[in-house]
């Protein structure tokens, strides 16, 4: 049985290895959930358990389309312990974060992931919304409104936080 609920303070070390070893040898999503944190920038981050031991993490962080005034959250990292990826444990993450950002009042999340496997959550390409990123992925960057008409007459570049960009540990 699979267990969702906020993080808590003492979680910290299991979610960095969480993260470790979900993408082994790449630090930088570790380090991306401690910059966040550290920057009081982390308002939904779950873990999932499994008989009490950690295996997954989940992060939204604030987002911003420049130059509207609206305000969203992003949806990244996500990972998984290998020995129990491929068991729906993200999915559940997913499900679980989305119901919370519905429930603290956020209007919209966006996504850069497989596509395949984000519209399946109800993410669309955000360029269908006049959305675009400093990435400059294209069907990979995704969009989902969380309340209906949200992003209606909203258009321009989607912003990360600046430790998106600082990172590499």
């Amino acid at each position: 049985m699979i267990e969702i609920r906020a993080e808590e303070p003492e979680d910290i070390a299991a979610i960095r290895r969480a993260h470790q070893q979900a993408f082994h040898p790449s630090p930088n999503e570790a380090c991306l959930v401690e910059l966040l944190r550290q920057a009081r920038k982390a308002p939904i981050s779950l873990v999932a358990l499994s008989e009490g031991q950690i295996v997954g993490h989940v992060l939204f962080s604030p987002i911003a389309i420049v130059p509207a005034p609206i305000r969203g959250l992003g949806l990244a990292p996500i990972g998984v312990l290998p020995a129990f990826q491929k068991q729906g444990i993200g999915s559940k993450l997913i499900e679980q974060g989305l119901r919370d950002c519905r429930r603290s009042g956020y209007d919209w999340v966006v996504v850069l992931g497989d596509p395949h496997f984000y519209s399946r959550f109800g993410f669309a390409r955000a360029r269908a919304y006049q959305l675009e990123n400093e990435y400059d992925a294209d069907e990979e960057f995704m969009v989902m409104e969380l309340r209906t008409g949200a992003l209606r007459g909203i258009k321009g570049m989607v912003k990360y936080r600046p430790e998106f960009n600082e990172a590499g540990c």
